[in-house]
């Protein structure tokens, strides 16, 4: 078996709010079990522990971290045994499709003293809040950012040929694809390559891309047709009968960053701030959007759009900020009330069972 760990995010703080693909990567598993608790009752912990012992078995794995804290994660799945394991609450509560049957509720608040947080009731009810409000100020943040960001990228898009990117569009397609396809039903999974999170913007862009042979990047500012070309692209994989794995924007999440086929060994990259790849290597066929798909060669840069498209940015950090330093004084009051043991005892049930699913494969 290989080792491979593929690292991403499946929720996102972003210009409409937070934004959840946890569905889309959760979906068809023959076991999920679904971590319920609240904060500090060792949820992270709990799927970092599974994750390491799958990794020692030499199965794959798939990291899903947590947006609010990169550190965090917010799942694991173990694809060789078809399983995952995920924090199923608040921003990103999952609810089982199949309860029972697929999906079991795994509750870590078995393993805390009531009578220790009531004591703390008050704290806890008014850190709640605060943390909820730090974060809805975040996206109202992030939300005003979206508006200079569209107004730039509308200045950019006056100068588009869509004659251009037509024709480009289709060299691609012919490029890429020929006349390769696949036996298999497509298989497309959405995600987040990278996150706003209270450190700034983080990315796993370089670590996904860099095992690729064949990289195609797309250079250019917001409007110069990436996303036309990225949306074709996407439905010639899907109709040819590839798995896609579709990166999006953390930032506007209806927009695509990545497109990694990996039976064709395969990325097509938006290769722009603040997802820039590390070093582009000789091999990489790099397209130049603003020269190939633009009827201006050159176009004024707005630097008071871009200035208040910044500042809201960094406002938005600043309450995800706010909002971890409130969390985890939250988390505090939990993780005095709990026994750990228990949530070990637990853990290793599950491994136990995980085990036993995997002698089925």
């Amino acid at each position: 078996m290989t080792r491979n760990v593929l690292k991403y995010f499946a929720g996102g703080n972003t210009a409409k709010g937070h934004y959840s693909l946890f569905h889309s990567n959760l979906s068809n598993l023959e076991r999920l079990y679904i971590l319920k608790g609240g904060p500090g009752t060792g949820k992270s912990h709990f799927i970092k522990k599974i994750g390491k012992e799958w990794r020692k078995k030499g199965y794959s794995l798939e990291y899903i971290y947590c947006s609010s804290d990169k550190d965090s994660l917010d799942g694991v799945i173990i694809r060789d045994v078809n399983v995952g394991i995920v924090d199923g609450t608040k921003p990103h509560v999952i609810e089982p499709q199949f309860p029972g049957v697929v999906d079991e509720y795994v509750n870590l608040g078995v393993a805390w003293d009531s009578e220790k947080l009531r004591k703390h009731k008050d704290e806890i009810m008014s850190l709640t809040t605060q943390v909820g409000h730090a974060f809805q100020a975040a996206y109202d943040s992030f939300g005003d950012a979206f508006v200079f960001y569209e107004k730039q990228r509308e200045n950019v898009s006056r100068y588009l040929n869509s004659t251009k990117v037509k024709r480009l569009t289709e060299t691609l397609v012919d490029e890429l694809f020929d006349e390769k396809l696949n036996t298999k039903t497509a298989v497309v999974k959405h995600r987040f390559h990278g996150a706003n999170t209270p450190t700034g913007f983080f990315s796993f862009f370089n670590e996904l891309t860099e095992p690729l042979r064949k990289r195609y990047v797309l250079k250019g500012r917001p409007g110069t047709g990436k996303s036309l070309i990225f949306k074709r692209l996407l439905l010639e994989a899907e109709i040819r009968g590839f798995h896609v794995e579709v990166y999006h924007c953390g930032f506007v999440p209806e927009n695509i960053d990545l497109l990694i086929v990996r039976d064709l060994d395969l990325a097509v990259i938006d290769h722009k701030v603040p997802h820039k790849l590390h070093n582009i290597r000789d091999t990489d066929k790099v397209i130049d959007m603003e020269k190939e798909a633009l009827d201006a060669q050159w176009i004024h840069e707005d630097e008071e759009l871009y200035d208040a498209y910044a500042k809201h940015m960094q406002e938005g950090f600043s309450w995800l900020k706010k909002a971890k330093f409130l969390r985890d004084k939250l988390e505090s009051y939990y993780i005095q009330a709990m026994d750990f043991q228990v949530t070990t005892k637990i853990r290793e049930d599950i491994q136990r069972e995980i085990e036993m699913l995997a002698t089925e494969q």
